[in-house]
């Protein structure tokens, strides 16, 4: 693992041009950033590979969604330690959540759960990004030195310019995850219908680490819209097995494992925020 904590301005620089480079898809196709947001019950992709509709057909299944195939910023992606440039000054990650009304809904290839008001924000250099949804995948859809964990979390944020920030937490099998416990019922009992839940706290959302991995990449569902600012936190939590179950039961036939495969890196940098690096050692 690369670590450039003396002269860390090279590799902010080099960020900067990749989400420069990478954000001009963003903009010229701002709806379709919202789909994993808005995305319909009935999904015309799947999971399965032999299907026609798996992750390596998506790409030709609608012309909007080209860029799953043709894309170079694609995700997710393997966190592979020789790929990571650590450093300290990339900044704490900084949440201002607040309680909200919130619904769960089945959208077929995920359990949903949507702030329908303010549910505060993160802050991303100087940028504001409203909390809009969250989500969850299982397996897990980013790898760790190829590693793939039993489930991976999505908080999904919009800014005013129509950037999407997502905050990715991964988990494994142990005791169980607090903030999904408390949605558990809720998510076991959906039907077709988007259903109102009362005050949701997004605050309980636990990351357990101030360490992140920071790069630019897609959604990782069609349209796999590109531009996206993904932050990984680093510690792998963990979750039981009875929550990924209630979470894979509810789903569609065919979307209990919703994680779509790795995506090459295209040259694209990594950087793991590490505010306990001093005199350039790990």
């Amino acid at each position: 693992m690369a670590v450039y904590s003396n002269n860390p301005s090279c590799l902010i620089s080099l960020f900067v041009t990749f989400f420069i480079l990478s954000t001009h898809t963003l903009f010229s196709s701002c709806n379709a950033s919202e789909s994993e947001v808005e995305t319909e019950d009935e999904t015309p992709f799947t999971y399965l590979e032999g299907t026609g509709k798996g992750p390596r057909k998506w790409g030709q299944i609608n012309p909007h969604w080209q860029v799953c195939d043709k894309g170079k910023l694609q995700s997710p992606i393997d966190l592979l330690d020789q790929r990571v440039q650590v450093i300290r000054n990339l900044g704490k990650l900084k949440r201002d959540y607040n309680p909200a009304p919130a619904t769960v809904k089945n959208r077929g290839h995920d359990v949903t759960v949507r702030w329908k008001e303010d549910a505060g924000k993160i802050i991303i250099n100087g940028t504001d990004f409203k909390l809009l949804q969250c989500h969850w995948h299982s397996p897990s859809e980013h790898t760790f030195n190829g590693t793939r964990y039993n489930l991976e979390f999505h908080v999904i944020h919009l800014s005013s310019n129509g950037t999407i920030a997502v905050i990715g937490i991964t988990y494994k099998y142990g005791r169980p995850d607090p903030f999904l416990a408390k949605l558990l019922s809720h998510i076991s009992s959906i039907g077709k219908e988007e259903k109102d839940i009362g005050i949701v706290n997004p605050g309980d959302i636990k990351f357990g680490s101030r360490k992140y991995y920071r790069y630019i990449g897609s959604l990782t569902v069609p349209p796999c819209t590109e531009g996206v600012i993904w932050t990984i936190v680093k510690k792998v939590r963990t979750v039981s097995r009875e929550q990924v179950r209630a979470l894979r039961d509810v789903v569609h036939d065919g979307f209990e494992a919703n994680a779509r495969p790795t995506q090459q890196l295209e040259g694209r940098p990594i950087l793991l925020y590490n505010p306990g690096i001093k005199g350039g050692s790990k």
